[in-house]
């Protein structure tokens, strides 16, 4: 659940392009649930966890959702991406997680999934290829110690639910950075209508990238003017991070659409003053619920041909700019609702979270702040 005493972009004035869903979340999707673990130990130096977006939810059947995967720098891991470049689909759950526990959130992840779809897999010839993603959180987590087990990836899946969805310090989020501030978990969704029918574009981020002399937010140079206690520009040691974009929608696309529309991730992300660091992986995937076609596996009856639905391109523009929208605030709300923590690697350093007054002061300065709700 989001927590409410967080506030959010918009709770601060921000006045952000399009207009939200109910929850200003990737759940306004119908049928996309959410769900997080989150390992919280200050005198170890434990901050981490998992994150899960189910894209259709924990139904029992295996349908796999259409998707299409970008990388706008490759320095990072999200597994499953081949096959959905090569197929178009996958199915099951989309985990994010710290750089070194990719492989025992997959472990975990496809162990959820054989149960889960149990039939399915003990029936027939059937393999799991979920999809795992992650950033690197060291600067504040012993990721080194690989404190991730299977029980807190099954934990973030069981967890998963729609509706509001908590953002900052949480699930795989919780020891991540942004632009030098604390950052990590973020949501935010955009209605739109295509030939009078209504459909909603929701994204989820795990933000972690950025130097601080970089930072945009709705075109006010915050990063000049916020520039205290940059500890990475500090010690000299340059972007070192990386961000996850998932982007989640009902409305109905092919594969090659669904790739066009992840690249617009790589846009949201751009509006908030990103040159993209070489040390940075920042990975986009686009999923679409519509189209529930069930692929049999090996072993079962084989239909000879599919029918879909599709959007016509000439209207995909609606559609890219909601994702750009919601990207650039997904991420701005991870920042809001993050908070402070002491670093581990170097330590004695505070890694800061944004101070909201101050932030306000600049952007009425510009004249960018509306009225907060």
């Amino acid at each position: 659940m989001h927590e409410k005493t967080k506030p959010r972009a918009r709770d601060l004035g921000l006045p952000f392009h399009g207009s939200p869903g109910a929850n200003n979340a990737i759940t306004d999707v119908t049928g996309v649930e959410v769900g997080f673990c989150t390992l919280h130990d200050d005198e170890k130096g434990i901050h981490t966890g998992v994150s899960a977006i189910l894209p259709r939810g924990k139904e029992a059947k295996a349908h796999p959702v259409w998707a299409g995967q970008f990388d706008l720098n490759g320095n990072g891991e999200m597994t499953g991406s081949h096959w959905i470049r090569d197929a178009g689909y996958f199915f099951g759950p989309i985990c994010l997680t710290n750089t070194h526990s990719v492989g025992v959130v997959h472990h975990a992840t496809t162990g959820w999934m054989i149960e889960h779809y149990q039939q399915y897999f003990q029936n027939n010839h059937a393999w799991a290829m979920p999809v795992i993603a992650e950033t690197y959180d060291g600067l504040v987590n012993d990721i080194c110690g690989r404190h991730v087990g299977e029980e807190h990836v099954l934990k973030a899946i069981e967890s998963a639910g729609p509706g509001p969805v908590a953002e900052g310090n949480v699930g795989g989020g919780a020891g991540m950075q942004t632009y030098e501030f604390k950052g990590g978990t973020g949501t935010s969704s955009r209605l739109l209508e295509i030939d009078e029918k209504p459909y909603t574009v929701g994204v989820l981020v795990q933000s972690n990238f950025g130097t601080r002399h970089e930072l945009n937010i709705l075109g006010v140079p915050v990063g000049h003017h916020l520039n205290k206690n940059a500890i990475l520009t500090e010690l000299g040691s340059g972007e070192q991070g990386s961000i996850i974009v998932i982007i989640g929608t009902d409305a109905p696309l092919l594969p090659i659409q669904l790739q066009r529309l992840a690249k617009r991730g790589a846009l949201g992300i751009g509006r908030s003053g990103t040159s993209g660091g070489h040390y940075s992986g920042d990975l986009m995937l686009a999923f679409s619920t519509a189209n529930p076609i069930y692929m049999p596996a090996i072993g079962e009856p084989q239909p000879g041909t599919f029918t879909m639905d599709w959007i016509n391109d000439a209207h995909c523009d609606r559609l890219n700019a909601a994702v750009v929208d919601a990207v650039e605030e997904a991420v701005i709300n991870a920042m809001i609702a993050a908070r402070s923590l002491p670093t581990i690697k170097p330590p004695g350093y505070l890694l800061e979270a944004i101070d909201h007054d101050a932030l306000k002061r600049v952007m009425a300065s510009y004249n960018r702040l509306g009225n907060s709700s």
